[in-house]
């Protein structure tokens, strides 16, 4: 049997693990990288490329390394919980080198098209049509998957801020910010308070004169470090509490949320509370924001009604001087090399279940991390493309169109309270067992608190990580078991760095204990036998 080729457009952390899936299965794939190396959004460069994304130096991912990792590699137990965008990198390059990913890889080269085969309603063909050193080159390709990211092209609605074109002040967007120094001394207004903006606004701060932080709505701000000071996803993303607020009414759930928030400072006296409820709009990371708004570095504004030549005036009629302003404004997501072809994907971008696109006659193009999980993008996507490669071998089969349209539709009547940008945001476990249920490898709980009880109040009561799915069905890994009970272990160990001192004093003073009471024993005893003895 001919082995099927397979397209991977992108070698970021959803490309990487496209990569790795195919390889299970059998099949045969080529990555097409248009950068000179792999990382995606987590290889920082000094100066921003055109089409590829932005990170500034400072970087740090939001979710922590237990929640983060590939299924059947750990990050290593010395990584900090919550990693640089250098240690993700060196994460990325040891699970590439380790699965053997690099040699399938076609390093600068663009991808310039996307079609059907002439015969695609048989053969479920491609040709692609990439570019490298000015010199372009079709391929046939039995399957594709699209895994270039939604965070390469810029939202950057300036046709929004009336005067903008006779502000004399500089103005970018927040792809192009890298570090603070070009700021030092200089009044800056941020405009958007997503995670980048509060970032941005953060970081500046420590340099600027003043930063204006300008935000339509508000904002929830949660912060890395939770109760116990273990990571924030780690506590909080358990099949536990998952369970608790699918019979808990939404009201309370945000009422609860909110107020443990508010505890660490009440949003409305820090100008941040938004209209909207936590569960309702995606929420911000930020564990320096509060901070750098009570020392007052950081002000918080309404949204910018327009630019002078030298201020901006908000909203609520107040008007400051600025020297620079910086557009927080997200993302849209972009397939130039798929032509805007309506047959392959409608202007609302229809996929089911966010990976494949229902109104193609084969089932051989699928896009990869293209969604806002909220949690981690690793797990997500790596079992989109466990789930894809198998549906691309015939292993699985997809829905009839009007089943898959049915429920693309009934997510949008649940969602419709939600923007276009928001509308790609899923809740984390429930996605996850979404697509394993489609896998065959969502863990059976009942089955393991019969069997394996231990294993089982882990997978219950502790972190939703992805090894969970590796415990069973195809690409069952045996290391699974032994990972889910052990990660607890790898989230305190690069927290632990006086434990030999602290150890010793506990062990000594355990020791003391332990030997009073066999002395108190031991006196007690000889005293009973003395008394029984004497009579």
């Amino acid at each position: 049997m001919t082995v099927k080729k397979i397209a991977v457009i992108g070698a970021g952390v959803s490309g990487l693990g496209a990569i790795k899936s195919c390889l299970e299965e059998g099949l045969e794939p080529t990555c097409f990288e248009k950068s000179s190396d792999i990382g995606g959004l987590w290889r920082y460069k000094e100066t921003p490329e055109s089409g590829r994304p932005g990170i500034y130096k400072s970087l740090t991912c939001n979710t922590s390394k237990e929640m983060t990792g590939f299924s059947d590699f750990p990050v290593p137990d010395h990584y900090p919980n919550y990693m640089h965008n250098t240690k993700m990198m060196e994460y990325l390059r040891m699970y590439a080198r380790h699965f053997g990913l690099m040699k399938h890889i076609q390093f600068q080269t663009k991808v310039c098209s996307i079609r059907k085969r002439p015969d695609f309603s048989s053969s479920g063909q491609w040709d692609v049509v990439v570019e490298a050193d000015e010199v372009q080159k079709t391929y046939i390709f039995d399957g594709v998957m699209v895994c270039s990211g939604h965070y390469s092209e810029k939202h950057f609605p300036l046709q929004d801020f009336p005067g903008i074109t006779k502000f004399q002040g500089s103005h970018l967007h927040s792809w192009e910010y890298k570090h603070p120094g070009n700021f030092e001394g200089k009044r800056v207004v941020v405009v958007g308070i997503g995670n980048s903006g509060a970032d941005v606004a953060g970081e500046i701060s420590r340099v600027a004169e003043q930063v204006f932080l300008s935000t339509r709505r508000g904002a929830w701000i949660w912060n890395r470090v939770w109760d116990h000071g273990n990571p924030m996803d780690a506590t909080l993303f358990t099949r536990y509490n998952r369970a608790v607020q699918k019979v808990c009414p939404t009201y309370l759930i945000n009422r609860q949320i909110e107020n443990k928030l508010n505890l660490r400072f009440n949003h409305a006296n820090y100008g941040l509370l938004p209209q909207h409820r936590i569960l309702d709009h995606r929420t911000v990371l930020s564990d320096d924001l509060p901070n750098r708004i009570i020392i007052g570095k950081v002000q918080i504004k309404p949204n910018v009604k327009e630019f002078t030549s030298t201020s901006a005036i908000f909203e609520d009629g107040t008007e400051e001087s600025i020297d620079v302003a910086i557009f927080a404004t997200g993302y849209t997501l972009s397939f130039p090399f798929l032509n805007d072809d309506p047959t392959i994907l409608d202007s609302q971008y229809s996929m089911f279940k966010f990976v494949f696109p229902p109104e193609l006659e084969k089932p051989t193009l699928a896009f990869i991390g293209i969604l806002q999980p909220a949690g981690a993008v690793i797990p997500t996507s790596e079992l989109q493309s466990r789930w894809v490669v198998r549906v691309f071998t015939g292993l699985k089969k997809l829905p009839s169109k009007k089943d898959m349209m049915a429920d693309i539709n009934r997510k949008r009547q649940k969602d419709f309270t939600k923007n276009f940008r928001d509308s790609r945001r899923v809740q984390f476990i429930d996605y996850m067992d979404e697509i394993a249920s489609e896998l065959g490898v969502k863990p059976s709980l009942l089955s393991l608190f019969l069997w394996d009880t231990k294993l089982a109040k882990e997978i219950f009561c502790g972190p939703c990580t992805s090894y969970q799915y590796r415990l069973q069905g195809p690409g069952k890994w045996a290391g699974a078991r032994a990972a889910i009970l052990t990660q607890r272990e790898r989230m305190l160990k690069p927290l632990r760095t006086r434990v030999l001192q602290h150890s010793q004093a506990s062990l000594s003073r355990l020791f003391w204990v332990k030997s009073i009471c066999v002395v108190i024993f031991f006196f007690v005893s000889m005293l009973a036998i003395m008394h029984i003895t004497s009579h």
